[in-house]
């Protein structure tokens, strides 16, 4: 029997944007997934990360052991995502981690511009204003004091978040997939310590295991496959599911339910970034076009 090759997958376009679609609402469920188990949120995060690894491992088979301070450095900052994000999701409500975290693209432009001296844009610099008058609004809700460091890990998850997209782009040639089983791994080794601290009961381990399988694994498989067939402006307005969906399916289960100022800062946030990444891509295919005038022209 011939070993199966994940590269080998090549969706037409219509299955492409399904699967896209189905990654993004897999990715919902975390926030749920996450409110049910009854665990340290570190161990929640690497428990979910390992068993995420190993099911990426039998799909690309043959990871690359071969280390830089890059791969190493993205490994870590990923970690780093995934546990504040987990601890950010059960300090404050689903709504305010997932889409505090969804800031992530203004902290590329602003990084962009600091170490890799990328131009900031006009757009840019209303998108940021914007975005953090949206955050500011989260604060204004009544929270409790976790609810208010949740809010604050859901700042910080969002900065690894960018950090993470940075240190993938200095890493072109590498497989995304094989990043992703190694960020995974580093999360496991991170959390290690704190998966002995307590055995989860019977609910909670059903909860990881779907955090770990679908939510986390099969969702970045899935991504994986479909991202090489769909166009830039699908592969940004599709995964909007995700911030979306996630505190709906809270709402419908747990019953939690953002206050007023989050919700207006969450729709805030969410409008303007997918705006800025609509109106980005339209920019660059207006750029394509001319540059495919004037080549003709000459």
């Amino acid at each position: 029997m011939s070993k199966f090759n994940i590269s080998e997958i090549t969706p037409r376009r219509s299955p492409a944007l399904f699967l896209l679609a189905l990654t993004a609402v897999l990715w919902s469920l975390g926030g749920l997934l996450i409110k049910l188990v009854d665990w340290n949120p570190v161990a929640i995060a690497g428990t979910r990360s390992l068993i995420a690894a190993v099911l990426i491992l039998f799909f690309i088979k043959k990871p690359d052991f071969r280390f830089t301070f890059l791969k190493f450095a993205a490994s870590f900052v990923y970690a780093a995502t995934v546990i504040t994000f987990v601890a950010a999701t059960k300090l404050t409500t689903a709504a305010n981690a997932i889409v505090l975290q969804y800031t992530a693209p203004i902290y590329v432009a602003i990084l962009g511009a600091v170490f890799l001296r990328e131009k900031v844009r006009w757009y840019d610099i209303i998108t940021i204003a914007a975005v953090f008058l949206g955050m500011l609004l989260f604060f204004i809700d009544k929270l409790s004091a976790g609810g208010m460091l949740g809010n604050i890990l859901g700042i910080i998850s969002g900065i690894f978040f960018a950090l993470v997209a940075l240190l993938l782009k200095l890493q072109k040639d590498d497989s995304p997939l094989d990043r992703i089983f190694w960020g995974n791994v580093m999360t496991a080794l991170i959390a290690l310590p704190f998966m002995f601290q307590s055995v989860p009961d019977a609910r909670s381990l059903m909860g990881i295991g779907l955090l770990g399988i679908f939510q986390l694994g099969f969702s970045y498989i899935l991504f994986s496959v479909a991202i090489k067939n769909v166009s830039a402006l699908e592969a940004v307005l599709i995964p909007v599911i995700e911030p979306v969906l996630n505190p709906i399916w809270v709402a419908l289960v747990v019953h939690e339910v953002p206050g007023f100022y989050s919700i207006l800062g969450g729709s805030l946030v969410l409008t303007i970034i997918t705006a800025r990444c609509i109106y980005t891509y339209y920019l660059s295919k207006r750029g394509e076009l001319h540059r495919n005038k004037k080549e003709i022209a000459a």
